[in-house]
């Protein structure tokens, strides 16, 4: 638990930093939208805008811990691993969500969730031998998927007209591409660190 918290610096930092902090927060901020999105039951309510602005927050802290972590030379390998954990958490869940309400067909959530639990597991098996840091693939995919389920997330298909789901459309396919090809390139990744190990 010793070491920097916020300072800037070259010395040890704490597992408990900031940044790491930030993302222990958004993980506990899942099951409260969770709970909205539930409770709303894709009545479109009052709750299912505040849900909405919840997620974009709670994501938004991603960017952010990530600035801070490096900006101020506060990356750990705990945040590394917690990190992609407390994405996959809001992300996946929110997805099983929409599913639930039957906003969003489950085989578009079977195959991120597939996706993101395979590389979890993967980085799980490795972490003895090394950490593995979140691709540039991996981080546009996460993006992808972020603006995408927000756009599902925000009713605005109520208020500007049914095209708007052909955007909601448009943009989730974009993110399981997107979510496809990174799991290859990880794969890839590792088979020929496998040959080279």
């Amino acid at each position: 638990m010793r070491g920097r918290v916020w300072r800037a610096g070259d010395t040890p930092s704490s597992i408990l930093n900031v940044p790491n902090i930030i993302t222990i927060v958004r993980i506990f901020m899942a099951p409260a939208l969770f709970w909205m999105l539930l409770v709303d039951n894709g009545e479109l309510g009052p709750l299912r805008w505040v849900a909405a602005v919840f997620f974009v927050v709670a994501i938004g802290t991603d960017g952010i811990d990530g600035h801070i972590a490096r900006s101020r030379n506060l990356v750990t390998d705990f945040g590394k691993i917690l990190d992609p954990i407390a994405d996959k958490l809001l992300i996946g869940g929110t997805l099983v969500c929409l599913s639930i309400i039957g906003e969003l067909p489950w085989w578009v959530t079977a195959i991120i969730l597939v996706r993101e639990l395979g590389i979890t597991a993967y980085r799980m098996a490795v972490l003895r031998n090394r950490v593995i840091p979140a691709s540039r693939g991996g981080k546009l995919k996460t993006v992808l998927q972020a603006v995408a389920i927000a756009f599902y997330l925000f009713p605005l298909w109520v208020v500007l007209g049914d095209w708007m789901l052909w955007v909601n459309g448009a943009l989730m396919a974009a993110a399981v591409i997107a979510t496809v090809v990174s799991g290859i390139d990880y794969l890839v990744k590792a088979i020929r660190h496998q040959e080279v190990v």
